[in-house]
C-alpha cells in the first residue's frame, strides 16, 4: 500500500473528534518544524548562575527525590548477585567497545565513534532533518533498529558497572556517548525524535542513569545543564504530543511514563510537579484501559502486557522509593496484570505468546535479551509486595521500595477462563490447550493484533507443540510482516485463504473479525465460539469452533464449522513448534521431537479433503520466528478442503503421544440438518462419539466409554 492509500486508510479508522484534532495539529506543523516543540520550554525556575548551581548541587545530593541507582545498594547487590553483576558490567563492556545488537540479529559493531543514525547493518543513515518531516513508513530503512538504538537503553548498564567497579571508564564512556548523541540530535530533529513515545522511552533511560552517575567526577555542572534541559524537553513533548484517540495504546503509556520519570527524578525542573501530577493522574485512568479487569491486556498481546505494565511499574516504583503511595490504580493494574501473566504459565507451561512480540523494554537495568516473565514478576512483586512467586534478580533488587514485604499466591494450576481478553486454559495432568476468543486488538487500529480469532494452541511437559509462530518482522520486511499476522499461519481456519480481518498497513486493521463467545464450560472441558470476519465475502461465511478437552482424557476435539454459502477453500492449519518433525502413520500425522512422538493429530471432514504439510515455504507458510526480525522452518500442517460448497466441517482430534501406535482410528463425522453434528473414532479399545447441537450454545455431549 502506498502512502496515500495509508493515510485514506487510516483516516477512516478514527472519529470526527480524531480528524479535527489532528486537522488542527497538522496546521501546526510548519511551526514545530522551524521551532521543534519542547525546544527552549523554561528548565528551572531560576535560571540565573546561582540557580543552576543550586539545582546541580540538589541533583548530586538527591535532595527531595528517590534514589534508585546509588553507591550504597550497589555495594549489597554486588555481594548477593556477582553472577547478575557480572553480566551487566560484561554488557557495559559491549557497549564502549562500540557493539550493539537488538532482537534475534547478532550485534554489530561501530568503527568508531556511535553515529546515532547510522544503520550498521546496512550502511543507510537517517536524515538530518526535522523529525516532523521523515516519513519512517516509507523512508527506505528499519526505523524500528535505528530507534533502539536511540532509546539509550544500555546507558543504565554502563551506570551501574561504574557503582559496581567503580572504574570511572564506565562513567565517562557513558556521559561520553550521551555528550555525542546530545550533539547529532537536537530536540526535534531526526529520527530519533519521531514522535513523543521514543522521547519517553529515551528520557526513561537516560534519567535513571544520569542519577546514578550523579556522584561520578565526569558529571559536570555543564554536563548537568545539558542533559537536564534534553530531559525537560522530552517531558514537554511527551505531554505536548502525547498519542490520543485511536493511537492511545502502549505508545502513550510510553510518552507519560517518561513524562513522569523526568518529574520524579528531577524536582528542580520547572515542570517537574506539573510532569508528575498530570501524567501519574493519566497513567491511572490508562492503566484501566489497558490492563482489563481480568488481568489481560487490551492490545491482545501478551508480549506487550509485559511492555506496559513495566511502564506503569516504573513510576510507581520511584514513588514508593520516594516514601510516597502512588495511584492506587496503577498498583491494582500491574498486580492483577502480573496475575494473569502467571496464570497462563502455571507450574511450568511455557510462555504463550500471542499477538506482536518484538522484543522491547520499557527500561533495561539487566541485560538479559528478552523481556522474560520471571524477572518482570520478580520486579513487580518488590515493588508492590503483593505478585506471585519469583526469585528476585537484579532489577527486583534495585526496585524494592522501602517496607515491602512480597506476600506472594500461587498461581493457578487448572482450567480458567478470562472473559475480558478472551482466553480460555484448559489443563489436564501436564497439558495445557488454549483458545483465544478475544477481540482482534485494541481501539480501532487493532495494531499489534494478529488475524487469528479461535486459534487452539497445546503444550505438554513445558514445551510447546501447537503455537503462535511469532512476529517476524515489522519494517525491516514488510512481505514478512503480513505473513506472521495472516490467519493462514495461526492455529485456525482460512476461508478462500483470506484473513479474517483486513489489513489496512503494518500496524493497522481497516475491517475487525468480531467474536462471539457461546460457551465456556470449564468442568466438561468446553469452549464454543465464532467469529463473523468472512461474512464480508461475497459468499458470506461464519466459522465456529468448539474445543472439547474432558478432564479424564488425553485427546482434545477442535470442530470447525464453516456454515453460509457458496464455494470456498477451507484450511485448517496447526503450526509446530521447530524442534518438531512429523512423520505420516496412514491417516494420522505422528509429531515426535528428537524421535519420541508427543503429539497425534488425525482430521476428518464433511467433504473431500486432503492433508498438507509445509516447512519453509516460499509462500511464506511454514515459519517460525522465534524472537522479532528472525525465522527458522517449521511444520505447519493441516487439512485443506478445496473448491467445496457451504456448510463444511472438519474434525481434529490431537492426542497427547507417548509411542507411534495409532490412537485415533476410523474418525468419521456427519453433519445432518436433523441431527446435527456426530464425531466418532476408535480410541484403543473404545469408542468416544461426540455430538453436537449447532442451534443451542453449549449443546455438546460426549459418550465416552469406561477405559479397560
Amino acid at each position: 500500500m502506498g502512502r496515500l492509500g495509508w493515510y485514506v486508510a487510516r483516516a477512516r479508522m478514527m472519529e470526527s473528534r480524531e480528524v479535527l484534532w489532528r486537522i488542527a495539529t497538522a496546521a501546526g506543523g510548519t511551526a514545530r518544524t522551524l521551532a521543534p516543540r519542547g525546544r527552549g520550554c523554561r528548565v528551572l525556575e531560576d535560571p540565573s548562575r546561582p540557580g543552576w548551581e543550586r539545582a546541580f548541587q540538589s541533583f548530586r545530593d538527591a535532595t527531595k527525590r528517590p534514589v534508585l541507582l546509588d553507591q550504597r545498594r550497589a555495594r549489597a547487590i554486588a555481594r548477593e548477585m556477582p553472577a547478575e553483576v557480572d553480566g551487566v558490567v560484561r554488557a557495559a563492556d559491549a557497549v564502549l567497545e562500540g557493539r550493539f545488537g537488538f532482537f534475534g540479529q547478532s550485534a554489530v559493531p561501530y568503527p568508531g565513534p556511535v553515529d546515532w543514525n547510522l544503520d550498521p547493518r546496512t550502511g543507510r543513515r537517517w536524515p538530518d532533518k526535522p523529525a516532523s518531516r521523515i516519513d519512517h513508513r516509507t523512508h527506505p530503512g528499519d526505523a524500528k533498529w535505528i530507534w533502539e538504538l536511540n532509546r539509550l537503553q544500555h546507558l543504565p548498564w554502563l551506570a551501574q558497572a561504574w557503582l559496581f567497579t567503580g572504574d570511572d571508564t564506565y562513567a565517562e564512556g557513558a556521559l561520553g556517548q550521551l555528550d555525542d548523541w546530545l550533539d547529532q540530535n537536537p530536540t526535534g530533529r531526526g529520527i530519533a525524535w519521531r514522535g513523543g513515545f521514543e522521547a519517553g522511552l529515551r528520557a526513561i533511560s537516560v534519567a535513571i542513569a544520569v542519577q546514578g552517575l550523579r556522584q561520578a567526577r565526569a558529571m559536570t555542572p555543564e554536563r548537568y545543564r545539558r542533559i537536564v534541559t534534553v530531559l525537560a524537553e522530552s517531558a514537554h513533548l511527551c505531554w505536548q504530543d502525547r498519542s490520543r484517540f485511536s493511537s492511545a495504546n502502549n505508545h502513550l503509556l510510553g510518552e507519560l511514563a517518561g513524562a513522569a520519570t523526568v518529574g520524579i527524578l528531577f524536582p528542580e525542573l520547572a515542570g517537574a510537579q506539573r510532569w508528575e501530577h498530570d501524567a501519574l493522574a493519566a497513567l491511572a485512568q490508562e492503566a484501566d484501559r489497558q490492563i482489563l479487569p481480568d488481568g489481560a491486556g487490551a492490545e491482545q498481546s501478551s508480549s506487550y502486557l509485559i511492555f506496559s505494565s513495566q511502564l506503569l511499574l516504573l513510576p510507581a516504583a520511584l514513588v514508593r522509593l520516594r516514601g510516597d503511595e502512588p495511584p492506587a490504580p496503577i498498583l491494582a493494574a500491574v498486580l492483577r496484570s502480573a496475575g494473569y501473566l502467571s496464570d497462563l504459565v502455571g507450574d511450568g507451561d511455557p510462555f504463550p505468546r500471542y499477538g506482536d512480540e518484538d522484543g522491547g523494554f520499557a527500561f533495561r537495568l539487566h541485560p538479559e535479551p528478552v523481556a522474560a516473565l520471571g524477572p518482570h514478576l520478580a520486579a513487580v512483586s518488590a515493588v508492590t509486595g503483593g505478585s506471585v512467586a519469583a526469585p528476585a534478580d537484579l532489577a527486583a533488587r534495585w526496585l524494592v521500595g522501602p517496607g515491602v514485604v512480597a506476600q506472594a499466591r500461587a498461581p493457578r494450576t487448572g482450567s480458567w477462563y478470562a472473559p475480558h481478553g478472551g482466553v480460555a486454559v484448559l489443563r489436564r495432568s501436564a497439558s495445557r490447550t488454549m483458545m483465544d476468543v478475544g477481540p482482534l486488538g485494541y481501539l480501532s487500529l487493532a495494531a499489534h493484533g494478529h488475524a487469528d480469532a479461535l486459534a487452539v494452541t497445546v503444550a505438554s511437559g513445558g514445551r510447546e507443540l501447537v503455537g503462535d509462530p511469532g512476529t517476524g518482522s515489522y519494517y525491516a520486511e514488510p512481505g514478512w510482516r503480513r505473513a506472521f499476522r495472516s490467519t493462514r499461519m495461526h492455529a485456525t481456519v482460512a476461508v478462500d485463504d483470506l484473513d479474517q480481518s483486513v489489513a489496512g498497513g503494518p500496524f493497522l486493521w481497516t475491517r475487525h473479525a468480531a467474536t462471539t463467545i457461546r460457551a465456556v464450560d470449564l468442568e466438561r472441558g468446553l469452549v464454543e465460539a465464532e467469529h463473523d470476519g468472512y461474512r464480508r465475502l461475497a459468499a458470506p461465511v461464519v466459522h465456529r469452533r468448539y474445543l472439547v478437552a474432558p478432564p479424564d482424557r488425553e485427546w482434545t476435539l477442535v470442530l470447525d464449522l464453516l456454515e453460509g454459502a457458496g464455494r470456498h477453500r477451507i484450511r485448517t492449519s496447526w503450526p509446530l513448534h521447530p524442534e518438531l518433525d512429523v512423520e505420516e502413520h496412514g491417516n494420522v500425522r505422528v509429531v515426535v521431537r528428537d524421535g519420541e512422538p508427543v503429539l497425534h493429530v488425525a482430521s476428518a471432514s464433511t467433504a473431500p479433503a486432503h492433508p498438507y504439510r509445509v516447512r519453509g515455504g516460499e509462500d511464506g507458510l511454514g515459519w517460525w520466528s522465534h524472537r522479532f526480525e528472525s525465522r527458522t522452518p517449521a511444520w505447519l500442517i493441516g487439512t485443506l478442503v478445496e473448491d467445496i460448497d457451504c456448510p463444511v466441517a472438519v474434525a481434529t482430534v490431537l492426542t497427547i503421544a507417548t509411542d507411534r501406535e495409532a490412537r485415533v482410528e476410523e474418525l468419521s463425522i456427519v453433519w445432518e440438518e436433523a441431527n446435527g453434528v456426530e464425531v466418532a473414532w476408535i480410541d484403543g479399545k473404545t469408542r468416544p462419539v461426540v455430538r453436537v447441537d449447532p442451534n443451542t450454545p453449549g449443546a455438546v455431549s460426549c459418550d465416552l466409554p469406561a477405559r479397560t
